[in-house]
C-alpha cells in the first residue's frame, strides 16, 4: 500500500531527486506524514496499517486498517466460525482490502467489494481526518468508492459481516475456455479484460480468435466471469450486468513485440466497446480519450472534485497521472487534428 504526495506546482526539486519514503502504522502516524508532506515531497508506505480494530457484534460490522490483507480477515472471521474462505479464492482480488476498495474490485460472487463497505476513514493531502458512511458524507464516500486510491490515503475500512458471507456463499468460479494450443516461444504473458454485455459475449470470442489467428498471437487462455452492477461509486465500471473476460496472451521482450502487445490489447478493447462493452477503470493503460469518455462520461467530473479537494495535484499514482496525461493529450491530438 504506497502513495506518492508531490510538492505543490511551482516548487523546484533538487537533482538528482527521490521521495522520502515514510512508514505509518496508525490514523496519527498517517496524519503527520501528510503535514510534513506539505513542505517535502514523500512516499508513505502504509502496508503495516494491517490490522482488524474493532468488531460491533451488534450492528454486524467489522472495521480494520485499510492494509489489512483478505487473508487475516478470512483468518480472523474464521476463529469466529464466519466462513469467508472464498474471497482468498477470488482471481484478480488485490492483496488488500483497502486496494480491493479503491479499485471497486469484484468479489467471489462477482459483485464489487464497495457493496460490502458501511463506511471509511481516510486522511485528505492536507492532513485532515475524515469519516463517511453512507449516511454522512456520502458522497465523499461515492468518491472514494472505486477511487483509485486519489481522493485520500484510506486509513480504516468498515464493512458489514453479513454482506461478506451473502458473496462468499455465492461465489461462482470463472470459466475457463477450451482453446487450441498455440505454440508459444514468447517470455512473457501479456493480458487484458473487456467487460462485454452477456448477449454479444459469443460474438466477441469470434472476434478474439479471428485476430489471433490473424496475428499469429501464442493464446494462452480466455477465462469468463460474472460481474454483477453496483452503484456505491462516483467513479463505476458495474453500471450493469457484465460478463467479464480475460485474454491472456504470449509476446517476447522486445520492444517491437512490446509495441505489438499494445496494439493487440488496443485491437481487443475497440472490439468491445463496439459491441456496446467497456473495460475495468483500474486498468485504463490502453483506453484513448474518447475511449475513456465512452465509457467513463463521469470521469471528466471526478478528476475535477479530486483536483478541487487537492488543487496541487499533491496526492499521485500511476494511475493517476496515466489517466491525467491521456485526457490532456488526446484532447491536444484531437484539436490538432481537426484543423
Amino acid at each position: 500500500m504506497y502513495a506518492t504526495l508531490t510538492l505543490p506546482a511551482g516548487h523546484e526539486l533538487p537533482a538528482p531527486y527521490r521521495a522520502t519514503t515514510v512508514r505509518v502504522r496508525s490514523a496519527h502516524e498517517l496524519q503527520r506524514a501528510l503535514r510534513h508532506a506539505r513542505q517535502a515531497a514523500v512516499t508513505l508506505d502504509g502496508s503495516g496499517m494491517d490490522r482488524v480494530l474493532r468488531v460491533d457484534a451488534g450492528r454486524g460490522l467489522l472495521e480494520l486498517q485499510a492494509a489489512t490483507p483478505w487473508t487475516e480477515l478470512v483468518r480472523y472471521l474464521t476463529s469466529q466460525k464466519i466462513a469467508l474462505d472464498a474471497f482468498n479464492r477470488t482471481p484478480g482480488l488485490p492483496t488488500t482490502v483497502g486496494e480491493a476498495v479503491s479499485q471497486a474490485a469484484a468479489g467471489p460472487d462477482g459483485l464489487p467489494v464497495t457493496a460490502h463497505v458501511a463506511a471509511v476513514t481516510l486522511v485528505t493531502p492536507e492532513g485532515e481526518l475524515r469519516r463517511a458512511d453512507r449516511d454522512t458524507n456520502h458522497e465523499l464516500l461515492r468518491l472514494v468508492l472505486g477511487g483509485q486510491g486519489v481522493i485520500g490515503i484510506l486509513y480504516s475500512v468498515t464493512l458489514s459481516i453479513e454482506s461478506l458471507k451473502r458473496s462468499a456463499a455465492n461465489a461462482v468460479a470463472p470459466v475457463e475456455l477450451g482453446i487450441a494450443p498455440t505454440p508459444c516461444a514468447a517470455a512473457a504473458a501479456c493480458t487484458i479484460e473487456c467487460l462485454l454485455p452477456p448477449a454479444e459475449l459469443d460474438g466477441f470470442l469470434m472476434e478474439v480468435r479471428s485476430l489471433v489467428d490473424e496475428r499469429r498471437l501464442a493464446l494462452l487462455g480466455i477465462s469468463v466471469r460474472r460481474q454483477l452492477a453496483d452503484a456505491s461509486c462516483r467513479l463505476n465500471w458495474s453500471t450493469r450486468e457484465w460478463a467479464g473476460v480475460e485474454i491472456r496472451f504470449g509476446m517476447k521482450t522486445t520492444l517491437g513485440a512490446s509495441v505489438g502487445a499494445t496494439e493487440v490489447r488496443r485491437a481487443l478493447l475497440a472490439a468491445a466497446l463496439a459491441r456496446g462493452g467497456s473495460f475495468p477503470i483500474s486498468d485504463a493503460r490502453d483506453a484513448t480519450r474518447r475511449q475513456l469518455e465512452a465509457c467513463y462520461p463521469m470521469l471528466r467530473e471526478f478528476l475535477a472534485e479530486k483536483r478541487r479537494g487537492d488543487p496541487a495535484e499533491r496526492l499521485q499514482n500511476g494511475w493517476y497521472r496515466k489517466v491525467s496525461a491521456t485526457m490532456r493529450g488526446d484532447s491536444c491530438e484531437s484539436r490538432w487534428g481537426k484543423r
